[in-house]
């Protein structure tokens, strides 16, 4: 069989290796930390100490309809580690709690009973959301929806601030890591469908249940394939299509890199930029709640993920307004806003923090992006790319990443004569 070298050792990168080793080719993947996942990884807090805790660098989620990003677990061996939640709780400032779930009916409908329920909202702008999903229905396969911001399209559905705030925003936000005045209507269209309409079960979020680098650690490198070598500390400054290393090459590193990687390729990456994201790490001397997670409205945070008993997680995504922010001043937001969500634990002392920004987390889905996104294919027969900025019918999210691993994995089947599927 024909060797494959990959280079970065992301979910993309991965996801292609698994793909290849249960082909049985011969594959290298190098990574240039010590660490497997990528953006998606876990490490100590106290690097010198051989016992210290680890911790994410942010909170990442799934739902249940990443269907490939759940089939990659199951080829490692740890779908049993994802603990999936069933109910959004939406917590407001003075810890008013609305909760959406499924009722009795079908899907698209199937949340409609607590959505009429759903107190952030007035009856008049629950009714308006309604329409909104309704129109959201109907307009979904228009070929002009990248042209536009959802921001563009709910102010003509005639949506007011509150359901904006209170409804659509915090879940683009957190699915898209955009804010809708940026973000293209496109993905923002895929995301209100695919994650919370198109079935009873496709809305419900998972959660790692142990550290991140635990699913993607160098000791899965068996469950990869029996010819699928790791690399961790293994530096790629450049690939030689021509090189004598391997017969082909898969590059699943970032959109900035991929340029010096692999010189020559022509992409069309100018409209490519970043959008951060800022995990807040917080532990406490007692509960602060006893919500597994929750949507936070009307603030800075976005999202809370308890961790252990007194140990949470805040999440802002799209967190440019924290990048210039010092460290204690964003321990001292979130503190602050935290007391107001749930003002029962008021008297809670916070013990330690640990603020993780993540500059370059994704890629921001503006308009006109989806046509400049590149196909695994490239203008060199034996090289091939992965990465969730690829064309991969998905946005930036975890599921993306593993459809591309998957996509490059089977052109480079194609390229040796073989008809491979492993996109589900």
């Amino acid at each position: 069989m024909p060797r494959v070298v990959i280079v970065g050792g992301g979910l993309a990168g991965l996801a292609a290796a698994a793909a290849l080793g249960s082909l049985g080719f011969p594959v290298d993947l190098h990574e240039a930390r010590p660490f497997l996942g990528g953006r998606a990884t876990s490490f100590p807090l106290s690097p010198s100490q051989e016992d210290s805790e680890r911790i994410d660098n942010c909170q990442h989620v799934l739902l249940r309809c990443f269907d490939n990003l759940l089939d990659f677990y199951r080829r490692c061996g740890v779908e049993d580690k994802i603990r999936f939640y069933d109910r959004l709780n939406f917590v407001r400032p003075g810890g008013a709690v609305d909760v959406l779930a499924p009722g009795l009916l079908p899907a698209p409908f199937h949340m409609m009973g607590s959505f009429l329920r759903f107190r952030a909202l007035p009856a008049g702008d629950r009714w308006r959301v309604a329409r909104g999903l309704a129109a959201l229905l109907r307009e979904r396969h228009r070929g002009d929806l990248d042209t536009f911001t959802m921001r563009e399209w709910l102010a003509e559905k005639r949506m007011t601030p509150e359901a904006i705030n209170r409804f659509w925003r915090p879940i683009l936000v957190s699915a898209l890591n955009e804010e809708p005045e940026r973000a293209s209507a496109l993905p923002a269209f895929q995301v209100f469908w695919q994650g919370l309409l198109a079935s009873r079960q496709s809305y419900q979020m998972g959660v790692p249940a142990v550290p991140l680098a635990d699913l993607y650690s160098a000791a899965l490198e068996a469950r990869l394939g029996r010819d699928v070598r790791v690399h961790l500390r293994s530096t790629v400054e450049r690939l030689d299509p021509a090189g004598r290393q391997a017969e082909f090459y898969i590059s699943a590193v970032p959109f900035e890199r991929v340029e010096s990687l692999i010189p020559g390729l022509g992409l069309r990456l100018a409209s490519f930029q970043h959008s951060p994201i800022t995990g807040i790490h917080l532990w406490y001397d007692r509960p602060l709640t006893d919500l597994p997670n929750a949507v936070l409205l009307d603030r800075t945070l976005q999202w809370l993920f308890r961790k252990s008993e007194t140990y949470v997680l805040a999440v802002v995504s799209a967190s440019r307004s924290l990048l210039e922010k010092s460290k204690s001043e964003i321990v001292e937001l979130a503190s602050r806003e935290l007391r107001e969500f749930f003002p029962h634990s008021a008297d809670a002392k916070l013990v330690r923090s640990h603020v993780v920004k993540e500059p370059r987390a994704t890629y921001s889905a503006v308009p006109g992006l989806e046509s400049e996104r590149p196909k695994s294919e490239t203008i060199y027969p034996n090289v091939f790319l992965a990465g969730d900025w690829t064309a991969t019918g998905w946005p930036a999210t975890m599921e993306g990443a593993v459809r591309s691993g998957y996509r490059a994995a089977e052109a480079v089947a194609r390229a040796s004569g073989m008809d491979a599927r492993f996109l589900k």
